[in-house]
């Protein structure tokens, strides 16, 4: 639920006609907070725009700074725990913090807190879709069992990892990246530019040129007369790829799919059992019942198929069914995982299992991706050498033909 700025007309209590804007969640809130100070309300509207109205906007993108946002539940962790009123850390956090997305849901969660609201709900309420569920939920346990600092401090801790295990894998793909580009602009280049200057060259001497440099001239050719045509394509793909993906149909299909191919396949599997394990521990740590947590889970995790089959596990345990007999039935986690689980719920340690499991598969999840990563650069320079030294051999085959009639 978002926020309504109203306007509204109404008369006070000392008689007079007075008008007013109010920001309230429905017309109901906005007129109890109107009677506070005035006896009628006369009229009331809401305005085309929430929050503020546009100006007030702050222009930039809506995406949360993870970075930030895990330093934010930190020091809520430790002010909290040196005992200080729950309305005063929030209004200490967001004078500190750099971040403005953050400093905005947080000046707003701080009134709310001041006017009696729980911080759970606040958050909710403000943070919208920008906040992750796993730290709603989590403030919310937290909250109803009088550990916040803990919540606090387990949600960061979470959102933390999961932050570094994000740049890992950004910054091992920024090189192999950086070099497809560069190969895709370097070919564009000489196909399109150099190439032609070269046949031109090659007409005026009028020799008979080698097969090798015939199919050069004719891959240019098509490059030169037809790179609207393969643009208009892969925009057409690329337009075709995201309205279907965002279909159920499509989301599901695309999913299954990923988990299908060499390499990347294995890759989004680990991240899924990663991701259930880490989110899982989390939630059970914070005190969330086992139905609740795997529900907010299965939200957690990437890949769409998997997300829809965790999700039904919370149908499964109500049924009576173990959650490992559950894993087990739907097939889409991997067996050590599956095992681990059936130990936890055997013992009685789930979160603590979930922890040490967690930690493996976010140890397989980086080798796995950096052993890929380490196959795809050696891959890439031999796919750069072998076009340039196929352009190349070209070029100097023609040269040597011209030689022969000159």
């Amino acid at each position: 639920m978002s926020l309504v700025t109203y306007k509204y007309t109404a008369v006070s209590k000392s008689g007079k006609r007075v008008n007013g804007v109010i920001d309230a969640y429905n017309e109901m809130e906005a007129v109890d907070r109107i009677r506070e100070t005035c006896d009628i309300v006369l009229k009331i509207t809401p305005t085309a725009d929430k929050e503020g109205g546009f100006l007030s906007r702050d222009i930039g993108g809506t995406k949360l700074d993870m970075k930030a946002f895990t330093l934010m539940c930190n020091q809520f962790a430790i002010i909290i725990k040196a005992g200080i009123p729950i309305a005063r850390t929030v209004q200490l956090i967001a004078a500190k913090t750099t971040d403005k997305n953050i400093k905005r849901i947080l000046n707003q969660v701080a009134g709310d807190v001041e006017a009696g609201r729980s911080i759970s709900t606040s958050f909710e309420e403000r943070g919208g879709k920008l906040l992750p569920t796993t730290f709603i939920e989590t403030i919310r346990a937290g909250e109803e069992s009088g550990s916040l600092d803990s919540a606090f401090q387990s949600v960061g801790d979470h959102l933390d990892k999961q932050t570094k295990m994000r740049a890992k894998v950004r910054s091992a793909l920024s090189y192999p990246i950086f070099v497809m580009i560069i190969a895709v602009v370097v070919v564009a280049v000489l196909m399109i530019k150099v190439v032609p200057t070269f046949t031109s060259i090659f007409d005026s001497y009028g020799a008979e040129l080698p097969a090798i440099t015939k199919s050069l001239i004719a891959i240019s050719n098509f490059f030169r007369n037809y790179w609207m045509v393969m643009l208009g394509i892969g925009i057409a793909i690329f337009l075709f790829y995201k309205i279907y993906g965002n279909t159920e149909e499509g989301r599901l299909n695309l999913a299954k799919a990923q988990l299908k191919l060499p390499v990347l396949g294995e890759i989004a599997e680990l991240s899924s059992a990663s991701q259930f394990a880490n989110s899982m521990a989390t939630m059970l740590g914070a005190g969330l019942p086992m139905t609740k947590a795997i529900s907010i889970t299965a939200k957690v995790i990437d890949n769409y198929f998997i997300s829809q089959e965790v999700g039904k596990y919370a149908g499964k345990l109500e049924e009576g069914h173990s959650l490992g007999a559950s894993m087990r039935e739907s097939g889409v986690m991997p067996d050590i995982l599956i095992d681990m689980v059936s130990v936890g719920e055997e013992t009685g340690e789930m979160e603590s299992t979930l922890n040490t499991i967690a930690n493996y598969y976010d140890v397989e999840l980086e080798t796995a991706t950096n052993s890929a990563i380490s196959k795809l650069e050696p891959a890439l320079l031999v796919v750069m050498a072998a076009i340039a030294g196929y352009i190349v051999i070209a070029i100097y085959m023609s040269i040597f033909s011209m030689y022969s009639v000159m």
